[in-house]
């Protein structure tokens, strides 16, 4: 499957596959090399997919009666 298409589940058990692989230390030189810059690949998006949540959550704030609303988060960190 290729990355762009994964869901962060999917890419982090296929970042964790790369681990194990890695950590077993008979990958040759070439085959570890792109499995380092696929997992490299596989962190940024992780992580930029964390980010993305975390604002999500950070703009719901508390409405009437105490019930959460959600604001739409804008680029600029203003709702």
């Amino acid at each position: 499957m290729a990355e762009s298409k994964m869901s962060f589940e999917q890419a982090m058990a296929r970042l964790e596959e790369i681990v194990r692989r890695l950590e077993q230390g008979d990958v040759p030189l070439e085959e570890a090399l792109g499995l380092f810059e696929e997992g490299s690949r596989l962190v940024k998006k992780c992580s930029a997919q964390l980010d993305k949540a975390e604002q999500k959550v950070s703009k719901l704030l508390a409405g009437p009666g105490g019930k959460p609303r959600e604001v739409p988060f804008t680029e600029e960190g203003q709702a």
